[in-house]
């Protein structure tokens, strides 16, 4: 898809301090109307909708050619949100929000049951996120939570600048956030925060040095250390997480007949078979 496409007015600059606010003003409200936007992060670039548009999130999933059992995860502008989306939040996801967000922190914790929201296969749980992009928060601050995933089709590169992402997406968005380009780097830590003691899903960016160092005398568990044989864990739905997915980003995992769930770069960490469920080939 050229420069001279049709398509190329759905580019609304965001570097220009000029027109930014009114970029951010058009695309804020392509999202109240229900339709799809790209938005820049401080990965990638993420393609969502209003997470509690049940239309607008399965159009972000038919844009990327994707099914329901790949659920995005929600970015949020601040931490307060929260409590309108989860329940039963410790009170350590609680520290790492306060000490880490906005940041690389994506923390899986269990959904408020009341929310008329559908994100796809959750089992209950939700993967929520601040991030670190001054964009993505004012877009975030004007529109509130947002079902948010890599600017790609299921299978291609994620994008790093909102052209890439129209030379993919194309008219299945209704505005693109250019914002210049964005190098990704490591993804976002994911940890599952729905038992009494956090669990890594996936190592990234915020080492567990850095997350133990504020969690006091709360364990972190990491996926690599084996379990003890002696006292067997049984599956439990808590450590379902919904989605180990934020924007270009992948996470794998070593459970016999499971499959990459999300569209995240390996990280190479084994997870405990009760972390994550196993998927149909």
């Amino acid at each position: 898809m050229g420069v001279g496409s049709p398509l190329q007015d759905r580019l609304l600059d965001c570097t220009d301090p000029d027109v930014r606010e009114s970029s951010l003003a058009r695309a804020a409200e392509q999202v109240r109307e229900g339709r799809v936007v790209v938005l820049p992060t401080d990965t990638v670039y993420g393609v969502g909708a209003d997470a509690f548009d049940v239309v607008a999130v399965a159009m972000v999933l038919a844009a990327k050619h994707r099914g329901r059992e790949m659920p995005p995860p929600v970015l949020v502008p601040d931490a307060r949100t929260v409590d309108g989306l989860a329940t039963d939040v410790p009170l350590y996801a609680r520290i790492l929000m306060r000490q880490f967000w906005p940041g690389p922190l994506t923390l899986v914790v269990r959904a408020q049951p009341s929310l008329q929201w559908d994100l796809g296969e959750t089992n209950g749980t939700v993967a929520l996120r601040m991030p670190d992009d001054e964009t993505a928060l004012l877009l975030l601050a004007e529109v509130g939570p947002m079902a948010v995933t890599s600017a790609n089709v299921t299978g291609r590169p994620a994008a790093s600048t909102a052209q890439e992402a129209l030379e993919q997406l194309g008219g299945a968005v209704a505005a693109y956030l250019d914002d210049g380009p964005r190098t990704g780097g490591l993804p976002s830590t994911i940890l599952d925060c729905t038992g009494e003691e956090p669990v890594v899903l996936r190592a990234g960016a915020l080492s567990p040095a850095d997350i133990r160092g504020v969690l006091g005398t709360t364990v972190l568990h990491d996926p690599a250390e084996p379990s003890d044989p002696a006292e067997p864990s049984e599956p439990a739905e808590a450590a379902e997480p919904a989605e180990r997915e934020e924007a270009g980003e992948r996470v794998e995992h070593d459970i016999p007949g499971a499959r990459l769930v999300g569209s995240v770069v390996p990280s190479g960490v084994s997870v405990p078979a009760p972390a994550l469920r196993t998927l149909s080939p």
